[in-house]
């Protein structure tokens, strides 16, 4: 670590490369230590209860809808109309901050860009302050890149909408302090946009919007929205000019979805079906509940019961509201020598987003470039205007149908692609590429929690195979080293050996096999990044 410079009463540890100060201006640091100073306390406080409701769960008490906010779910309130950019959110593509892959989602074709700060980003010091230069570029329309290979990319003259997500409320940024110790990895990324681009998003027509991810509750919703308000005041914003949409993808947010709704109302355009982090949360949350453990990752497809439930219910909680409810991510990616295999993978994508767009959501996830318009046609099909805000569903979603658990076969295929991928997404985050194709879909974070968290259910019962084998550590430890001479076979002795892959498959055995689950994979494997 690198000396630290001191600005406006933050502590920078990371190495001010050129034109992080130009991000790290003292006027911008005053304005983030006010929000640590105001903030911080409660960011805490609402953690350690994430920890107590964990215990109340293993205890047995399962979630439910709060019978205190009975009221907020039955009330007649709307959420303000989207702004002009806003309205029409029919395909939205996702991606790191990383300067050409902006530069490629910006000109996709797709109504907006979710820049992200968080699961498609390896969070190191370049990626993340790099990434805020990015974004200020973005923001002015000043953005180019010149290739090693000297290829040009630059901006069209007609660009997605930007949608910022920055990290969630779990994570640190070790790299600067405010009294002696780490601050909020969420009010850093949040924070420095919001202060070096608001002003300019406003003056060509649009505005400060952001992606929120990995609530748990309405009160977790509270602290942004006061985070805003306080914001907004400091710049002499008006209030709701921050548009945000929150990531329903814990299964405890899914319960508070309309009183998360509710908090925001001042700043919220809608919700969004985070459906890979969703089923990583429903593991973990029910983690110590043999019920509760889940067959092939691959067969956990978004028309199971608990799934099909907690779609209708986001679709329902907006709609009455007046907000958009947005649809899960396409992961798939275009594959470019396999004619056949690219028509069945494209196949795929189109009865998702037709599925999406039939049952009333107001807009989709891609995550490459070439779905967005196979994405724009699905929703065609179906949406004849910039919306879907008048379909709400006749049913009445209760805590049995969102808490609906899933049985099914666990495979030995199954075991083996859980480690497969999950060691090899890590290896890359460690490498610092956050968004990795793997088998021809792009993967992030969430992909491999889902993977470390099954693997570590299975292991914890001893859940048995459709063969009768029970999964144990003698099994887990040959699968593995049988898909690490597979990977090591695809990509070659020379790159794997010099990969980050002793460390990769290290940090995921031991989550593996831990006697104590870890919250987040996030949390041990960001100690390990420079």
């Amino acid at each position: 670590m690198s000396s630290s410079t001191f600005i406006s009463g933050l502590e920078i540890r990371g190495p001010l490369h050129p034109g992080y100060a130009e991000i790290l201006t003292p006027e911008a640091c005053r304005f983030l230590a006010g929000i640590l100073q105001k903030f911080q306390p409660r960011r805490t406080e609402l953690l350690a209860r994430r920890v107590d409701r964990q215990r109340e769960i293993d205890a047995g008490q399962m979630p439910d809808f709060l019978p205190e906010t009975a009221a907020i779910r039955g009330g007649d309130w709307r959420v303000p109309p989207p702004p002009a950019d806003l309205l029409d959110r029919r395909a939205e593509i996702t991606g790191p901050v990383d300067r050409k892959m902006a530069i490629n989602a910006l000109n996709s074709g797709a109504q907006c860009w979710m820049a992200d700060f968080e699961d498609a980003n390896s969070p190191t010091w370049e990626n993340v302050m790099d990434g805020q230069i990015n974004m200020r570029d973005a923001a002015r329309l000043t953005l180019a890149y010149t290739s090693p290979e000297g290829k040009k990319y630059a901006l069209k003259d007609k660009i997605a909408t930007i949608i910022a997500r920055p990290r969630g409320w779990h994570m640190e940024e070790k790299h600067v302090l405010f009294n002696g110790q780490r601050i909020s990895a969420s009010l850093f990324d949040w924070s420095l946009y919001f202060f070096h681009n608001a002003r300019a998003l406003l003056a060509r027509g649009s505005g400060p919007y952001f992606y929120l991810p990995k609530l748990e509750s309405h009160l977790e919703a509270r602290l942004w929205n006061d985070v805003f308000l306080h914001a907004q005041a400091e710049l002499g914003l008006p209030r709701s000019t921050v548009r945000v949409t929150v990531l329903i993808e814990t299964i405890l947010g899914a319960f508070e979805a309309e009183e998360i709704l509710y908090e925001l109302r001042e700043h919220i355009s809608g919700l969004n079906c985070g459906r890979w982090d969703y089923m990583f949360s429903m593991v973990k949350k029910f983690r110590n509940r043999p019920d509760y453990m889940f067959p092939d990752r691959t067969l956990i497809t978004m028309t199971v019961p608990f799934l099909r439930s907690y779609c209708l219910h986001v679709i329902n909680v907006c709609h009455r509201h007046g907000a958009y409810a947005m649809g899960g991510m396409a992961a798939q990616i275009p594959i470019k020598n396999n004619p056949a295999a690219n028509d069945a993978a494209l196949a795929k994508v189109r009865a998702d987003k037709e599925r999406e767009a039939s049952d009333g959501h107001d807009g989709t996830w891609v995550a490459h470039p070439g779905l967005v318009s196979t994405a724009l046609e699905a929703f065609a099909k179906y949406m004849k205007g910039p919306n879907q805000l008048h379909v709400i569903h006749d049913v009445k979603i209760t805590a049995a149908d969102l808490l609906a658990p899933l049985h099914g076969p666990i495979t030995e295929n199954g075991v083996r692609w859980n480690i497969h991928v999950g060691v090899r997404y890590l290896e890359a985050w460690l490498g610092g590429s956050g968004a990795e194709p793997i088998h021809n879909l792009m993967e992030d974070l969430a992909t491999s929690e889902i993977s470390r968290s099954q693997l570590w259910q299975w292991l914890k019962f001893g859940a048995k195979l459709d063969d009768g084998r029970p999964i144990t550590v003698e099994l887990y430890d040959q699968l593995l080293a049988a898909e690490l001479a597979t990977i090591r076979a695809e990509y070659g002795a020379e790159r794997y050996d010099s990969g980050h892959f002793p460390a990769a498959t290290d940090l995921f055995m031991r989550m593996s096999k831990s006697a104590q689950f870890d919250e987040f994979l996030s949390l041990p494997a960001y100690e390990l990044l420079p």
